[in-house]
């Protein structure tokens, strides 16, 4: 699995993630509630897969089911992921948030793929095999990070282009 760190900072990169879909969908709401809602839960999501597992009733702290099923099953998270994205347009306040949470779940499984132990997408875990845990987790969340900025790119290019065409007018 990548390390606990590198798993915080993809979830991050998929909270950007989140909610520049959200405001990109129309579904941010009055002063960018909802995008704001897509990004907290996008982050919170980036590690749920792993603290779902947690038997947080239990004074031992162990684990309810084992690492790597249920809680990393690809299909149920690209499934909420989906089912979240199509409901943006309803306008309730939750439905960027339980968006935000499976884009952070989804990047999770991302980030633990290339690992031996793999993740499973639909039935099987799957493994891409390219590193052991642990290793690589820079190359991991530069590509999060990556993703985040290619996705958000259209919220701000607007903007760095006008303030451009503004400072060369006040440079002349």
């Amino acid at each position: 699995m990548a390390s606990n760190s590198a798993h915080h900072a993809t979830g991050w990169a998929a909270g950007l993630i989140a909610a520049a879909l959200v405001v990109q969908a129309g579904a941010a709401g009055p002063w960018h509630l909802g995008g704001l809602a897509a990004f907290v839960a996008g982050v919170a999501g980036g590690t749920a897969p792993d603290w779902m597992e947690v038997a947080w009733w239990s004074r031992a702290r162990r684990l309810w089911i084992t690492h790597r099923t249920a809680t990393h099953w690809g299909l149920g998270w690209i499934a909420a992921v989906v089912l979240a994205y199509a409901s943006l347009h309803h306008a309730r306040p939750y439905t960027t948030a339980l968006f935000g949470f499976a884009c952070g779940g989804v990047m999770h499984l991302l980030a633990d793929w290339p690992n031996p132990l793999g993740v499973p997408w639909i039935w099987k875990r799957h493994s891409l095999n390219l590193w052991k845990s642990g290793r690589c987790d820079l190359l991991v969340v530069a590509l999060a990070w990556a993703a985040a900025c290619w996705i958000a790119r259209p919220l701000w290019m607007e903007r760095v282009e006008r303030l451009t065409h503004w400072l060369h007018a006040v440079v002349r």
